[in-house]
């Protein structure tokens, strides 16, 4: 089947940078475009040419709604588009658009493990999001936790990290306790900046709204009508973690995310997330969302570095320490559906 699509005023950003986006339809729907300077020839199958023709139609619809994607988002929203025959790009952008109320911009998930992870943290209680860097796992789970607060599901939201430096030891900081522990919770400030203006983060955080703090400052807590989100989980200890899942209190909800082959502690196998998804695997009210180098959404070389130190990673499995839970690291960081062996 061969269709002819005319070219309208302001269509470009629907080909991408480099007409990467066509390229992208090309793959995944198994269809020849030709673009020419007046139309847009597709040629394939009947089913994949009306695809492409709905994903045209839906987007200049968005246009004269006035929205207008940027390119690694309009990327971000194809994907889910070929990945899933029932996505529509109009479906993913009015989604995307009702969690984004009172947030400076729209978080649009752009991939599917990361339309998935949204829709976990939407239905579960306590979610963990396990996937390399970059992959959108706390910046997700802080818009989350934004259009929670703004929709008055909840009241306040506790962001936590461990304190932990990142293969260095930085000994003595000057200043007070805040600006010792500050450096160690930046990425969670940037996150909320992004959404939110400075002035009102700042005041949300004085009236308490707005936690930010070491996980050291949790035990004895109970966290009531509170989104908690817990990053970089891989630096806990088994104690830290189990101290941290059981503060959930009354109408809460928790994501914990992190990366096992970014692992800061002295003895990387007593991270406290690695034990965490061998035990709870199966635990009602628990999901587990894994993420590939595929969702990486930063910078195109941020995947492929990804990809590189995969590929170079020795596939053994160590012994495990006396005391340890036995868990087949190598599996976890693959992110496979079959999970290592239980405990005896």
């Amino acid at each position: 089947m061969k269709i002819t699509l005319e070219i309208t005023p302001n269509l470009e950003p629907l080909f991408g940078t480099r007409d990467e986006n066509l390229r992208l339809l090309e793959d995944s729907l198994g269809v020849h475009i030709d673009l020419r300077s007046d139309a847009v020839h597709v040629q394939g199958p009947e089913e994949s040419v009306a695809r492409v023709r709905r994903i045209f139609e839906d987007f200049e619809a968005l246009r004269r709604q006035g929205i207008h994607p940027h390119n690694g988002e309009l990327n971000g929203m194809l994907r889910l588009v070929v990945a899933d025959a029932a996505t529509t790009l109009r479906s993913v952008a009015e989604t995307g658009k009702q969690r984004s109320v009172g947030i400076k911009r729209a978080v649009q998930p752009r991939s599917l493990n990361q339309r998935r992870y949204v829709e976990a943290i939407d239905q579960n209680d306590m979610v963990f999001g396990v996937g390399p860097a970059g992959t959108g796992k706390t910046y997700l789970a802080v818009a989350m936790a934004v259009a929670a607060i703004n929709a008055k599901r909840i009241s306040r939201i506790v962001l936590v990290r461990p304190a932990v430096e990142a293969g260095e030891r930085l000994g003595f900081l000057p200043g007070t306790l805040q600006e010792k522990i500050d450096p160690y919770l930046r990425p969670l400030y940037d996150a909320l900046f992004d959404m939110l203006d400075i002035e009102k983060v700042d005041r949300m955080i004085e009236r308490g709204i707005i936690e930010v703090a070491p996980l050291a400052f949790m035990r004895g807590r109970t966290l009531n009508d509170a989104f908690i989100i817990l990053d970089e989980a891989q630096n806990t200890t088994t104690e830290q973690m189990k101290m941290l899942l059981t503060r959930m209190g009354n109408n809460s909800k928790a994501v914990i995310t992190g990366d096992i082959t970014q692992i800061d502690l002295p003895n990387p196998r007593r991270s406290g997330l690695v034990e965490a998804i061998n035990i709870l695997d199966g635990v009602e009210g628990v999901a587990f969302c894994h993420f590939e180098e595929t969702d990486v959404v930063r910078h195109p070389l941020v995947q492929r570095i990804v990809r590189a130190y995969e590929s170079a990673r020795p596939q053994q499995q160590e012994l495990p320490l006396e005391g340890a839970i036995p868990v087949d690291v190598p599996a976890l960081e693959e992110a496979k559906a079959v999970k290592a062996p239980k405990p005896q």
